[in-house]
């Protein structure tokens, strides 16, 4: 039985899974697989098409967007030509993560240094806040539905210290949004005079969307080259057009996930070099947001440290850019930078059939509400009450937390979520914590900040099979915490950044708590990276 595959510039070997992975091209092969994608027939994967029809708009958008290329280039140009220096992007999950993926990929490209703020942290904010002169700053507002609760305090407060340096005539001059038609967003951009407002294709979802505005304004102030970036998706989507299957890039990837996901191989090891692994994390959120819900999933693991050797091998695949000498596996071509474009359409048309194979619906997210719903009551109460209630967060040590992993069983994961600042003296602390739970419990482990991550494989923690241990690191809200204003332009305010991030991972603690996951808090200091450290030592000793 055939067990190795290539297919333009693609290899697979499945191993064992051999007899699985045929059965899945002649089934695929009849259910007339790719040409149903490209007609949009939602019963591919679902009877009815709640969140399938209106979910498609990726297949052609590199096409449609070469028109739109002019005036992106002009609005670059006319942003440069006001003083316009840098820019801050606002916004979560799909809004934010291609963006930051292209600023890592080709900085130094152009003018243009672009940053992304993605976190509620107060220290996070401020840094930021240091960091951009609102005179030479452009800030992009981005978000598909204008109502995500981050993007929306994040827009409040530096619309108001924008203002204070610029003056209420000049502000809005500096503000742009990306949304969809009719949004929240849209609204408030026309309210405060926004330099412009990029309507986007409602038809694509955020993790999606990196081939839409959200992506490409974005790269445009780069200095990505758009046409090209556009024309590498295009003769990838061409490659995927081919109805034989075995010939298809997109749909053996997608079958090979899928497949192999349903034998077990659930976990998905992105062994990528350190100049693409910002790619992972990109990847991380399409795969985990769109498997991982009616108790299925794919977890993705990325940017893992190297163990003294790996647990249980029987429950991944890898994923590489070289031959990985270990199987099943699949190694992916990836010649220059532009290759993103590709890539971008490759991996979400790939998520796609992956859905297929799993029985579940690859573009919507219903669970992650769940965590929403959750904040807005802890919030609401702090709202009433002027407290937070922190009865479920424990003092961190190892005891406590070698009898929670203790849990675990093949075929499980650790997910660290950290509530606090993103920095790279964290992720470090992180990483070697990750080394020393994963060599004494032999569970392979992720990371994830907070909220960021909840956008992200938040779906997946709370829609999977259970596998998951999850650990939530907590910095407490600083004495000198920020205040959120209630409306731009106005400096009233109920509640702070600090106390924010926190309900958030009380709220999602509680969402999964109640789908049955295993979960424990812990608070850590405010800088986090001698707490981490202490625990590292301790494991093993």
């Amino acid at each position: 039985m055939k067990s190795e595959f290539e297919v333009r510039g693609l290899k697979f070997d499945v191993g064992s899974s051999a007899a699985s992975f045929n059965a899945a091209i002649r089934k695929a092969e009849r259910d007339q697989l790719v040409g149903r994608i490209w007609n949009q027939d939602h019963t591919l994967w679902k009877p009815e098409p709640t969140e399938i029809f209106n979910r498609l708009g990726w297949l052609d958008v590199a096409e449609r967007m070469q028109a739109e290329i002019p005036s992106l280039k002009k609005f670059v140009n006319e942003a440069q030509a006001d003083g316009m220096d840098r820019t801050l992007l606002l916004g979560m999950g799909g809004s934010s993560l291609a963006p930051e993926l292209f600023s890592y990929l080709f900085a130094g490209s152009s003018w243009q240094a672009l940053s992304v703020l993605d976190s509620t942290d107060p220290d996070a904010v401020v840094e930021k806040e240091n960091a951009h002169d609102p005179r030479r700053t452009l800030y992009i507002v981005s978000s598909k539905s204008g109502g995500t609760v981050e993007t929306k305090s994040l827009f409040k407060y530096f619309y108001n210290k924008a203002r204070a340096t610029l003056g209420a005539k000049e502000v809005g001059n500096h503000f742009v949004a990306i949304t969809d038609l009719g949004s929240g967003l849209a609204k408030t951009a026309e309210m405060h005079g926004f330099r412009h407002t990029f309507l986007a294709d409602p038809n694509i979802g955020g993790r999606y969307s990196a081939l839409s505005h959200f992506g490409l304004v974005p790269a445009a102030l780069v200095g990505v080259d758009l046409h090209r970036l556009l024309s590498s998706a295009e003769g990838m989507a061409v490659l995927c057009k081919g109805n034989e299957v075995a010939q298809n890039p997109g749909a053996m990837l997608g079958l090979f996930f899928g497949t192999l996901a349903m034998e077990g191989h659930d976990k998905a090891t992105f062994l990528f070099p350190e100049d693409k692994a910002s790619f992972g994390d990109w990847l991380e959120q399409l795969i985990a947001e769109s498997t991982g819900k009616e108790g299925k999933g794919i977890l993705p693991i990325i940017r893992e440290p190297q163990l003294s050797e790996i647990g249980n091998e029987n429950d991944r695949v890898f994923i590489t850019l070289q031959e990985p000498g270990r199987s099943p596996h699949a190694k992916v071509e990836w010649a220059s930078d532009y290759d993103i474009g590709a890539q971008f359409f490759l991996w979400e048309f790939a998520t796609a059939v992956a859905g297929y194979v799993l029985g579940i619906n690859p573009f919507d997210q219903p669970n992650v509400e769940a965590a929403k719903a959750q904040t807005r009551v802890i919030v609401e109460e702090y709202r009433l009450s002027g407290e937070l209630s922190q009865s479920d967060i424990k003092k961190l040590g190892w005891a406590t937390v070698e009898d929670f992993t203790n849990q675990g069983k093949p075929g499980d994961y650790i997910a660290l979520q950290v509530y606090a600042k993103p920095s790279a003296k964290t992720t470090e602390a992180l990483q070697r914590l990750r080394v020393k739970l994963g060599n004494f419990t032999g569970l392979p482990t992720t990371i994830g900040y907070g909220p960021r991550f909840l956008h992200s494989t938040g779906q997946l923690h709370k829609g999977d099979g259970g596998n998951g241990l999850f650990i939530q690191l907590i910095t407490p809200p600083p004495k000198d915490d920020i205040p959120i204003p209630e409306k731009a332009g106005q400096t009233a305010s109920d509640i702070t950044f600090g106390v924010l991030k926190v309900s958030q991972a009380l709220g999602d603690a509680q969402a999964l708590r109640q789908t049955g996951r295993r979960v424990i808090s812990f608070e850590i200091e405010d800088d986090p990276t001698d707490a981490l450290n202490a625990l590292t030592s301790d494991i093993g000793s």
